[in-house]
């Protein structure tokens, strides 16, 4: 049976502070989540009923057996998630400042197990038959996991949905210009590109959203998302439909996440067959919260709590 969605990228642990607007350096506690964007994605989905699965890897310790129980847990299943001996689980501090600053601290040295994940090890008639198949930026950033996300790319060969998150995050790069090119090669293979304006200018040279997915069209995406904060999203398809949404009233508590419950969403609505304003309302509504709430995977709205805030016209 075809998973309506499988993603492919980045996994780790999550250490949020129980105390907001206070510096790092102040904090006395956290909690402990599941994080990255790829699994974050799949579980944002399968809060909403979809069938998914993530590939990716972890490393052979404590924190790796923490996201196995919790991918279960949350209904997504763990098959594709293997160990990486000798490197630790990825984890991320972040920093909570109401409303829009969100400091992220990356601990994936040596190198992050999910950078490793090898094209051999990838299940690509899996691939090919999901119905939603998800790739971010950061799994383009080293290698092997480079090749494996445009192997598993040019096998699925746009059979269905094809997701290209471009995900852009300059700690895992030299520079911009050492990503583009790879960028524009997974972009031949997408049928979506889904990113906010510094990731759209990263893939494409523009920055203005309106030019900048006119470009994401023409390097292959036939429907391009650009997030545009407070100003909300556009989105373009090649078949001349168009639709801009602004964002839902919301009471910022953590901004991190928000993006990967628009990525769940916008998935379940492109499965649902829906028209491209009401996919990208129903998106903004999970993002708006998740935006709400300190946490991220396990903040992921249902389908009753995405609907209540369509209704009441905020996140209350």
């Amino acid at each position: 049976m075809a998973y309506d969605l499988i993603t492919m990228g980045r996994i780790g642990v999550d250490l949020y502070p129980l105390q907001t607007g206070v510096p790092l350096a102040q904090v006395s506690s956290f909690g402990k989540f599941l994080g990255g964007s790829a699994a974050n994605v799949a579980v944002a989905a399968a809060r909403l009923g979809r069938r998914t699965a993530v590939v990716t890897r972890t490393g052979a310790d404590g924190f790796g057996a923490y996201l196995h129980q919790a991918l279960r847990d949350f209904g997504v299943d763990d098959r594709w998630v293997t160990p990486v001996a000798g490197l630790p689980t990825p984890v991320t501090f972040c920093e909570v400042f109401p409303p829009d600053d969100f400091p992220l601290h990356f601990y994936r040295q040596p190198k992050a197990p999910d950078l490793e994940i090898d094209a051999h090890d990838v299940d690509l008639d899996a691939v090919r038959r999901a119905r939603v198949f998800w790739v971010t930026g950061t799994g383009l950033s080293e290698e092997p996991s480079r090749t494996a996300t445009l192997a598993a790319l040019a096998h699925r060969a746009r059979a269905g949905t094809t997701v290209f998150d471009l995900d852009w995050r300059p700690m895992f790069w030299p520079d911009p210009r050492a990503a583009r090119p790879f960028y524009t090669e997974a972009l031949r293979h997408a049928t979506v590109a889904v990113g906010n304006v510094d990731e759209v200018e990263v893939a494409t040279g523009e920055r203005e959203p309106r030019a900048a997915a006119r470009a994401l069209l023409d390097a292959g995406a036939e429907l391009a998302v650009v997030k545009q904060g407070p100003l909300g999203v556009l989105a373009l398809h090649r078949d001349g439909t168009e639709a801009e949404v602004p964002p839902l009233p919301v009471d910022v508590l953590n901004g991190l996440g928000a993006g990967d419950a628009f990525g769940g969403s916008l998935c379940h609505g492109l499965l649902s067959g829906w028209e491209l304003a009401r996919t990208l309302r129903y998106a903004n509504a999970a993002g708006a919260i998740v935006a709400s709430r300190l946490e991220c995977s396990s903040a992921m709205p249902t389908v009753a709590e995405i609907e209540g805030a369509l209704t009441a016209g905020a996140v209350l």
